[in-house]
């Protein structure tokens, strides 16, 4: 039953992100934030660190292909812990972190055994909380709470 579950879940999931395609060029280790969004990936201790400041659609730069981005240069670094950091998201549209969300529960090594950090803080805001919850239901993360 639960397998079935997650194959539904994993097929909505797949419908929600726009088909684009990206060439597959090396990725960077690290990107500038854009729009508040950023990642940097520690090769030493093959950690991921992911701050998203802004999940809205009229963005200059969609939130789907920053985050394949960032999951890119994780998988090119074999990276073994993700730490999503959710604190400044005070509003957007949920629906865009479905390829976080995604992209978490198709890897393993984040989704379980500690792989997966995730941070929210007193202001995050909807999409942020919504995101956070998924994470938990799917992924089972680490969750830190920031104090007020």
């Amino acid at each position: 039953m639960r397998s079935i579950r997650l194959s539904l879940m994993l097929l909505v999931l797949g419908c929600a992100e726009p088909t684009a395609t990206l060439s597959r060029a090396a990725a960077p280790t690290t990107v500038e934030p854009q729009l508040g969004n950023s990642y940097y990936v520690n090769a030493s201790n093959r950690t991921v660190y992911v701050r998203i400041n802004s999940v809205r659609a009229e963005d200059e730069r969609p939130i789907h292909t920053f985050i394949r981005g960032m999951f890119e240069s994780a998988d090119s670094a074999s990276a073994r812990r993700l730490v999503v950091d959710l604190r400044s998201i005070t509003g957007g549209d949920t629906r865009l972190l479905v390829p976080l969300i995604r992209g978490v529960v198709m890897r393993e090594r984040f989704a379980h055994g500690g792989g997966l950090y995730v941070v929210v803080g007193p202001d995050s805001f909807s999409p942020a909380q919504n995101a956070a919850r998924l994470l938990q239901q799917y992924a089972h993360p680490v969750v830190v709470q920031e104090a007020p």
